[in-house]
């Protein structure tokens, strides 16, 4: 090759290694403002559509070798043809491979699912546990095809994150890109399991994120429908639920019922949620005082299911033939009031005896049974002043589910592509406005926050709150040893009064502090054993925590509002 050229290629070589080098490092910092992000988001939406395709056939496959299922729509009708002894052992089985999975691959025995997205997304910078995730991905497969009464949104979901979660450790990305990454997986995952391109994104936004900034909005919908093209070459474009006739609004005076329906739904939707917790720790209560193995705890689960099963069928799977029978109207006013109540346990079990999957797609279950119990009772007392007793069905199916999410807008638009029923508007708005509004004083704000909760993270009352709890101490403390140090023999009185905060701890403990004792700085000390003295460290400004608190703050602020 002659010199010239050799020099020219060389130096062609140098500039795209420095330009992809700077497309990378704004990839990094300031992704979601570039078009470069949009491909990464685009591959991340096919990836996380095509890992929830998989997830949702790979449930069929096993149903259909199981219960003889060729529709997996029709799971309680084929389920009821087997020997009893079969619908008892299938669910008992999934438990116990589920519990051998659990064991062996979590160091607690719990399935991850939606809350911890959420979590990761908060304080994570948009990370989720990856070896933990697929094994709870794993998990949730087994007991969805084997009977388990749950859905199959919570999974996808966290394996879904589980691949942004690998593309930012890539990529190395910071806090805002890799939550946006996380946001982009998410939509896809929903897109790709409901055919819900609109609901996909506003629920990654709502329900994921928190926030609905304008700099995420773009690579969240290309992901959303990147997810939703794959759902529809595989199932075609239709709706997963088929409405008979119309369910317009009669008369507008028919509103005021969908207003109580929305209360009665929203008290639902707390009853359901606070049944799964009371069996989580009535089974961890059990557990701990019989010495249970804790791979055995979803066997026991399972049979319990099974035992259930046996006599009514339509409490396991995912449920969709009787939610699609309360949208048609073709049961009874008893049998609906008695399958909430049978799901409301099925799922309870199921949750609660750590079998995995999530919550959506039995809360909208429960929703159709309330909503068309309800319709059967106010078509019935005043029949002249409503419509069809489907529309309730409808709007109480929307109305459950949002309380129980807490995302009212993105379960409103879920329930419209769900069913393809968009002139309803007006009913499922106004129950689930109401739903959502009660619910959330009942309950941290939604079944996934309250879950939070329960473990000792406090993301309900947003940033202001959870903030505090991802800094350190020793992280910003003013070490003995610099020239602006508190006096050592003003810190060791201290101490003595018992006024001092432990190394290890964060500002959530530490901020209290300040607030009770009045004193600008506290001593910061590593805690000895019982006969050893602590050792002194520093001490904690509260101008110092103050300062980076309103940093942090104006950063949240910052990415909210970009």
């Amino acid at each position: 090759m002659p010199e010239p050229l050799k020099s020219v290629v060389g130096q062609g070589a140098i500039n795209l290694r420095a330009a992809l080098a700077n497309a990378l490092r704004v990839v990094k910092t300031r992704g979601p403002s570039q078009v470069q992000f949009w491909f990464i988001a685009l591959a991340i939406g096919i990836a996380a559509g095509f890992a929830a395709l998989l997830f949702r056939l790979g449930i069929y496959a096993i149903q259909s070798s199981l219960y003889g299922s060729d529709d997996p729509t029709l799971l309680a009708s084929f389920a009821a043809d087997l020997a009893w002894f079969q619908i008892l052992l299938i669910p008992v089985f999934g438990g116990f491979v589920v519990g051998l999975l659990l064991h062996f691959g979590t160091d607690d025995g719990r399935v991850r699912s939606v809350s911890d997205v959420i979590k990761g997304a908060a304080l994570d910078n948009g990370r989720v546990e990856a070896r933990r995730g697929l094994v709870s991905a794993l998990a949730s497969l087994i007991t969805l095809s084997t009977g388990g009464s749950s859905g199959r949104e919570g999974p996808v979901v966290h394996l879904a994150a589980v691949i942004s979660t690998w593309v930012c450790r890539v990529i190395k990305a910071n806090g805002i890109t890799g939550r946006d990454l996380l946001g982009c997986a998410v939509a896809a995952a929903v897109s790709a399991s409901f055919n819900a391109p609109i609901a996909g994104a506003l629920f990654a936004l709502e329900v994921i994120l928190r926030h609905f900034a304008v700099h995420a909005f773009a690579p969240i919908v290309i992901a959303s429908v990147a997810g939703t093209v794959i759902n529809r070459l595989a199932f075609g474009d239709v709706t997963e639920f088929i409405l008979p006739g119309s369910t317009a609004l009669t008369f507008y005076i028919e509103l005021p019922a969908f207003l109580l329906l929305g209360l009665l739904c929203g008290l639902v939707a707390v009853v359901f949620m606070k049944a799964i917790f009371l069996a989580e720790d009535v089974a961890s209560y059990l557990q701990d005082a019989v010495k249970l193995p804790r791979y055995l705890r979803p066997v026991i689960a399972g049979a319990l299911l099974g035992g259930l099963a046996i006599w009514w069928p339509h409490i396991i799977g995912v449920g969709y033939e009787t939610t699609s029978a309360a949208l048609t109207g073709s049961l009874l006013f008893h049998e609906a009031v008695v399958f909430v109540i049978l799901k409301v346990i099925a799922v309870a079990i199921t949750v609660g005896g750590r079998m995995g999957g999530g919550v959506f797609s039995p809360s909208l279950m429960v929703g159709a049974l309330t909503g068309l119990a309800f319709g059967i009772v106010a078509t019935a007392v005043f029949p002249n002043m409503s419509g069809e007793g489907t529309l309730y069905a409808l709007a109480g199916m929307g109305a459950v589910a949002a309380a129980v999410l807490g995302a009212p807008i993105s379960t409103t638009l879920i329930v419209f592509e769900l069913t393809g029923d968009w002139q309803t508007g007006l009913a499922v708005m106004v129950s689930v406005s109401l739903s959502t509004a009660l619910a959330s004083r009942l309950v941290d704000r939604s079944f996934f926050l309250t879950q939070l909760e329960r473990r000792g993270v406090r993301l309900a009352a947003g940033p202001q709150a959870y903030l505090l709890s991802t800094f350190k101490v020793a992280d910003i403390m003013r070490d003995k040893s610099m020239s602006r140090a508190a006096p050592e023999d003003q810190c060791w009185d201290l101490v003595r009064d018992g006024v001092y905060i432990d190394g290890q701890a964060t500002l959530e403990q530490a901020m209290p502090l300040f607030e009770r004792t009045g004193h600008a700085f506290v001593p910061v000390v590593i805690l000895g054993g019982e006969n050893s003295p602590p050792a002194l460290l520093g001490a904690l400004f509260q101008v110092d925590a103050l300062r980076v608190m309103n940093r942090a703050l104006a950063e949240t602020a910052a990415e909210e509002h970009s």
